[in-house]
């Protein structure tokens, strides 16, 4: 089950929301909880059992870590995070090691596992509790329903963001609900909801498209925006919709994304892009190895080991590797020399160059297959073939939605609704809100009903 299916929005939807602001305040977790768990059974009935075993681990785990002192203490740590971490190697990276062993001439079958949806994301947000409990930074958790329902809350379990336990521990026992946040949530849902369905789901058509008869630079080059312009938008849609349930639920969560796309560096466009798990990587890995406050080489080895982590938490394969280790590249460029360039140069151009980059690493990181990625990289850079026919015919159906999409990614709506609003026009916008809602969800459900909705991008990591 996903958002944005008829199932979620007319069915689970307004049962979890009539059972949950009925019941008492001390019921609402438990209510959370029984319909995140049911929420994630409809989707993976056979790995639920992983999920809620890596939570209990983890939950008993924290009374150990509590009560220790000393050596115990950081032993309890380590044993913790190795059975947290144990489920998602053995499910998501078992038949990528074999498969490189086998190159060896080795013939080890490969396991074929289903990844668990939501693994990669749900081991972090368990990870961040333990590891903030041993630093002492939160108290432990006594209660194994709130703590379930923080790990299996079905707003963020899927996909993200990557909420800590530091963020929502107080928000468990002592959050409030009221009339106007549950309309912002439901308006923030909306709007989450049209970049996933009216957007990334028709960007997506785009980039599905290949064939010998699609030539000319100019389509590649499309293909190449649009799969980055589809990927923002399925993931920051999904990141709306799940802050925009966390309000109606009366959580905060933290904003994910921040028009990455208007950025001036590489770093830059780390700071505003999946800013969860940037800023987990960074205070649970980068900074414990001493950050940027040890000696060059040190550094360059804690730069290329946090975005060597970064691409393999993505994905079990090559690309996601070099992916990773591509953004290290530029991001030493940038501190070493390119940063101190930019700052004499025009902003324009720092902009360019941050698009062209980014734009090919979302082609590395889309093709996980070599022969396909050298394939679509040369068709991008051959700017002697010409255009063929299927070729400016998908292109001129599609520009408009690509062009929609470039001007969403940045916050040029968001400034107008600013203006509105200082030119007193608030009172117009509170009108069109529940006009907008509508809109979206006419729209939505008029593509589920043609059959035109995919899945989330980032289900499969």
């Amino acid at each position: 089950m996903v958002f944005s299916s008829t199932p979620f929005l007319y069915y689970f939807l307004p049962l979890v929301c009539i059972f949950y602001f009925i019941l008492p305040r001390k019921f609402k977790n438990f209510c959370l909880l029984i319909f995140s768990l049911l929420f994630y059974f409809l989707g993976e009935p056979k790995y639920i059992v992983v999920m809620l075993a890596s939570t209990l681990v983890a939950f008993l785990f924290g009374f150990l870590i509590d009560k220790a002192e000393g050596n115990k203490r950081k032993a309890f740590l380590t044993l913790s995070l190795v059975l947290n971490f144990l489920p998602l190697l053995f499910f998501k990276y078992t038949d990528f090691f074999i498969s490189n062993i086998n190159i060896i001439g080795l013939n080890i079958p490969l396991l074929k596992l289903v990844l668990p949806i939501g693994i990669s994301f749900y081991t972090f947000q368990l990870t961040s509790y333990t590891i903030d409990l041993y630093r002492k930074n939160v108290e432990v958790q006594k209660n194994f329903i709130n703590f379930a329902c923080y790990i299996a809350l079905f707003p963020q379990l899927i996909a993200g963001p990557i909420v800590r336990y530091s963020i929502i521990a107080d928000q468990l026992e002592n959050r409030t609900h009221s009339i106007e946040k549950c309309a912002e949530g439901i308006f923030r849902f909306s709007v989450g909801l049209g970049k996933k369905v009216i957007i990334a789901n028709v960007l997506g058509e785009f980039t599905a498209l290949a064939g010998e008869n699609l030539t000319g630079a100019l389509f590649w080059w499309l293909s190449a925006i649009a799969y980055a312009l589809q990927i923002y938008f399925d993931f920051s849609g999904y990141s709306d919709m799940a802050i925009g349930l966390g309000k109606i639920f009366g959580f905060d969560f933290e904003e994910n994304f921040n028009y990455p796309f208007i950025s001036k560096s590489i770093a830059e466009f780390w700071r505003r892009w999946h800013i969860s798990l940037g800023s987990w990587f960074r205070d649970y890995v980068y900074i414990p190895m001493g950050g940027n406050r040890v000696s060059s080489y040190r550094w360059f080895l804690n730069i290329f080991t946090v975005w060597f982590l970064t691409g393999f938490w993505h994905g079990a394969s090559w690309n996601f590797i070099i992916w990773g280790l591509y953004f290290a590249f530029f991001l030493l460029a940038e501190k070493a020399v390119l940063g101190n360039i930019f700052k004499k140069l025009p902003k324009f151009i720092s902009h360019i160059y941050v698009i062209f980059f980014v734009i090919i690493s979302f082609v590395i990181f889309k093709e996980t297959d070599f022969s396909m990625l050298f394939a679509f990289l040369y068709n991008m850079l051959n700017i002697f073939a010409p255009l063929s026919s299927e070729a400016i015919y998908y292109i001129t159906s599609y520009l408009p939605v690509i062009i929609i999409a470039a001007v969403g990614s940045t916050p040029i709506m968001k400034k107008i609704c600013t203006k509105i609003t200082e030119k007193g026009g608030e009172k117009v916008l509170l009108w069109l809100k529940p006009l907008f809602v509508a809109a979206i969800l006419i729209a939505v459900t008029a593509f589920s009903v043609d059959g035109s909705f995919n899945p989330f991008l980032y289900f499969r990591f």
